[in-house]
């Protein structure tokens, strides 16, 4: 298995979000790799870590998730890999709830993201998103 990540989606990844998709919430898995040093596209200067620059961006998200009815259901650290192999961990994972696909898309169009993304940018090395729906079944 081959893995890329990445921190724009690619155009068949964005016309994605204008389908309707399941019924009820989805929730984003987020696996996040950060740079060591942050670095912002227009230049500015920092001593940002790229963690610190990427939690600019998570407090801003926050907020903007609310705005649609959606949350951060997780955020916590890599710390090791239990099963499997990859070449690199990644750093942290965090799922977002949004009540649809459609909340996501709303949300990504604000131009309070608009604002923060220079700091997701600049943090963050690349990263997987996983959309996931609740299993209808639960076990016993």
């Amino acid at each position: 298995m081959e893995v890329i990540n990445k921190v724009v989606p690619n155009s068949e990844q964005m016309e994605g979000f204008t389908k309707p998709g399941p019924e009820g919430p989805i929730y984003m898995v987020n696996l996040l790799k950060f740079k060591e040093k942050a670095v912002y596209e227009d230049g500015r200067q920092t001593e940002l870590s790229g963690q610190e620059a990427y939690a600019l961006y998570a407090e801003g998200v926050s907020k903007l998730l609310e705005d649609v009815g959606g949350k951060i259901e997780f955020n916590g650290q890599v710390e090791r890999l239990m099963l499997g192999e990859v070449e690199e961990l990644w750093d942290s994972v965090a799922i977002a709830m949004y009540p649809s696909r459609a909340a996501m898309l709303e949300m990504m169009m604000t131009d309070g993201m608009k604002e923060i993304s220079a700091h997701r940018a600049a943090g963050l090395e690349g990263q997987l998103n996983i959309e996931t729906t609740l299993n209808q079944f639960k076990p016993e």
